[in-house]
């Protein structure tokens, strides 16, 4: 399978993080960082140059250069850039090639693949600093949208009892399954899905996804969370806040707090 790649020359951080913000809702499933150059990275036959349109007429002056790339060497120019993130004395996640990553308390070893959520991101940040501040101790665990694994992979660490990882991507589900093996978790379930399963509720929620996917998704969340129950939402921009406040509300949540990374944000809510 073949990837469209888009190098684009950004102007600021906010530029990058509009820009990710939006492509992610567009089927975009990787991204790399460096200064001022933002690449995005889109499966071939998920790309519509119609929608990429949209996105682009919003920064009219937008510079940037569009090539395929085989998976492969996706790939492996994934691996080559790939390096480990550190989240103070709390976490480090690294590749099988790196060497070990000393005074933390948990350590996290994913394939650096295609997949969502390597650490890199700032939502990734968000959500693994908030399950920190959270007791997983014989928790059950819904992961939606699990990408890569890691937050499902984190709570086992933490001490869930259950975990269920879900994804609509296959490459997704393939990456996380190797990841979780990797890591030694025997707690997790991992299963492709469309849409969640209504048939059991959960004690912690995490969505790291984006604002279509989680509101459109709302009524199914509220359905699997148990009273009392943890809410941890990330993928959207401080600018979506009031939308994704109001619809957590009509659902039954309540509203806990709000934590920021540049443009990026997490809520963090309660089931009533």
């Amino acid at each position: 399978m073949n990837y469209i790649s888009f190098d684009f020359e950004t102007t600021d951080t906010n530029q990058s993080e509009q820009l990710v913000a939006l492509l992610s809702e567009q089927g975009f499933e990787g991204f790399e960082e460096t200064g001022n150059n933002l690449k995005a990275f889109i499966p071939e036959e998920s790309f519509s140059e119609t929608a990429f349109n949209t996105v682009n007429n919003i920064f009219p002056s937008l510079i940037f250069a569009k090539s395929i790339v085989e998976n492969i060497n996706w790939n492996q120019q994934w691996e080559e850039s790939f390096e480990p993130v550190v989240i103070n004395d709390f976490i480090a996640i690294r590749a099988g090639f790196h060497l070990p990553i000393p005074n933390v308390q948990h350590e996290i070893i994913i394939t650096p693949k295609m997949s969502f959520g390597t650490g890199h991101h700032g939502t990734t940040h968000l959500m693994v600093q908030q399950m920190q501040n959270h007791d997983f101790n014989d928790k059950s665990v819904l992961d939606f949208g699990t990408g890569t694994g890691i937050l499902a992979i984190l709570a086992e660490k933490l001490g869930a009892a259950k975990v269920l990882a879900i994804d609509n991507d296959e490459w997704s589900i393939t990456n996380a399954t190797e990841n979780i093996l990797q890591n030694s978790c025997n707690k997790i379930i991992i299963e492709q899905h469309n849409a969640i399963p209504i048939v059991e509720k959960y004690d912690i929620i995490l969505a790291n996804i984006n604002l279509n996917v989680i509101t459109a998704n709302l009524l199914s969340i509220a359905s699997v969370c148990k009273e009392g129950g943890n809410l941890l939402l990330s993928g959207f921009l401080k600018n979506d806040e009031v939308v994704m406040l109001d619809s957590i509300k009509k659902v039954g949540f309540q509203y806990i707090i709000t934590v920021q990374s540049g443009e990026w944000i997490a809520i963090i809510a309660v089931k009533l």
